[in-house]
């Protein structure tokens, strides 16, 4: 073969090698891109809210220090132990996150004699309600509910704010099992333009007990059926229990399920999730 021949095969040969090593690393970057990716997306979900985070911001909130009184149904403040499971679902973007197994309920008496409950499904979502006892009974005013997705590169957070007025009945004086009324809150949330409604039966179904460090626990429990209307739309399915003394929550199963539009599509949020009691002293 002649000289140049020869060298213009080797010439080739070296591009061809060249181009080879430009392909292969560029293939290894994509992988560690696509594991990195994948990692941080992993790391990205909820993770539990311990007992003592929980404390320690219950410490700093400087709680108003309501004086307990055992004939109303007002449970002590402070910080109690729960334990539950659940999943969190977006249909757009998609994205899964879970909640628990722990999950710290805070109670904080207020001044005007009301107090409020806060659940710590995990770090990324957490809400509140806030009861009053009234005739006897409990009236729940409203709440506020908070909700962060990570997607690694950016993140979204929800608040959802509702008010009950009238307030709603949670707990009747002298109600018996089947009783029925019903119920109706208004609320807004953060990157939803407009007020939604939510209303629906709400049913006493009886005296029950819940187990709590192995004994057995007076309860009253209650079905509640809300359709989510306005800005949003949807259903909510919960299943509740409070302590027949102080009106403590006791147990809580939900079956959520809210549509929103959104500049990209219409976005589904579906909840399934549990928590119960697990001692009945709280930290403080």
């Amino acid at each position: 073969m002649p000289t140049e021949s020869r060298s213009e095969a080797g010439a080739v040969a070296r591009r061809k090698r060249r181009r080879t090593v430009v392909v292969l690393v560029l293939v290894g970057v994509a992988l560690v891109v696509v594991v990195a990716f994948a990692v941080m997306w992993q790391q990205s979900g909820a993770h539990r809210v311990s007992t003592a985070e929980a404390r320690r911001r219950y410490e700093q909130s400087s709680p108003s220090t309501e004086p307990e009184n055992p004939s109303v149904l007002r449970p002590p403040a402070g910080v109690y132990s729960y334990r539950g499971s659940g999943s969190e679902r977006l249909s757009l973007p998609p994205k899964e996150q879970g909640q628990g197994p722990e999950m710290p309920g805070t109670v904080t008496h207020r001044a005007d004699g009301c107090w409020t409950f806060r659940m710590d499904f995990s770090n990324q979502h957490w809400q509140t309600w806030i009861y009053c006892p009234r005739n006897g009974g409990l009236v729940e005013l409203g709440g506020t509910t908070f909700e962060r997705w990570d997607f690694v590169f950016t993140k979204y957070d929800s608040t959802s704010t509702f008010t009950c007025a009238p307030a709603s009945v949670a707990i009747r004086a002298g109600m018996h099992p089947g009783d029925t009324w019903h119920q109706r809150c208004r609320g807004t949330s953060s990157g939803t333009k407009g007020v939604a409604v939510t209303a629906g039966p709400y049913t006493y179904v009886g005296a029950d007990t819940v187990m709590v460090s192995g004994a057995p626990i007076a309860a009253y429990h209650f079905r509640q059926v809300r359709t989510l209307s306005g800005s949003q739309s949807g259903r909510q399915t919960t299943e509740l229990w409070f302590a027949k003394s102080d009106g403590l929550p006791l147990r809580n199963v939900r079956d959520v399920t809210v549509h929103t539009d959104t500049v990209v599509g219409s976005s589904t949020y579906t909840e399934r999730g549990s928590f119960q009691l697990t001692a009945l002293q709280p930290q403080r």
